[in-house]
């Protein structure tokens, strides 16, 4: 069977940065169980604390936008996967800031960016969690 670029393989390695790797959890929680999935709310909690509520609310946002505007299937991995999918990556891309090019691959779609700046909320928030935690790797 031929690699092809939405297959469920994990093509790509686990983020390297820990708030990376929480907001990249927290997707696949959330869009695999649901918007008031209960480890996810663990998670945002054990992570940012009294402010919980904004990081699950930035991420279900996300979540909704991209099932919202995406042309296609978006493959994600089970929450214990060691690798991410073509399209973890370009979500991960996403939220850090990447735009319309990589906005398109992931969603069949770059006339329409509505999930792109909620992917960059996401990114500001996560990067603050980790100033704040002093997350250094």
């Amino acid at each position: 069977m031929p690699n092809m670029p939405d297959s469920n393989t994990l093509d790509l390695p686990l983020p390297a940065r820990r708030q990376q790797t929480l907001g990249l959890v927290l997707l696949r929680r959330i869009a695999g169980h649901g918007l008031h999935d209960a480890r996810a709310t663990m998670l945002a909690m054990d992570a940012a604390g009294v402010d919980f509520r904004k990081l699950l609310v930035i991420t279900r946002a996300l979540v909704v936008d991209l099932a919202r505007t995406s042309r296609r299937k978006i493959k994600l991995a089970p929450c214990c996967a060691s690798g991410m999918t073509r399209d973890e990556g370009l979500i991960m891309a996403l939220i850090g800031g990447a735009g319309l090019d990589v906005f398109g691959a992931l969603t069949d779609d770059a006339r329409c960016p509505a999930a792109m700046t909620t992917a960059h909320a996401l990114g500001q928030e996560l990067n603050r969690i980790a100033l704040r935690n002093d997350w250094r790797r």
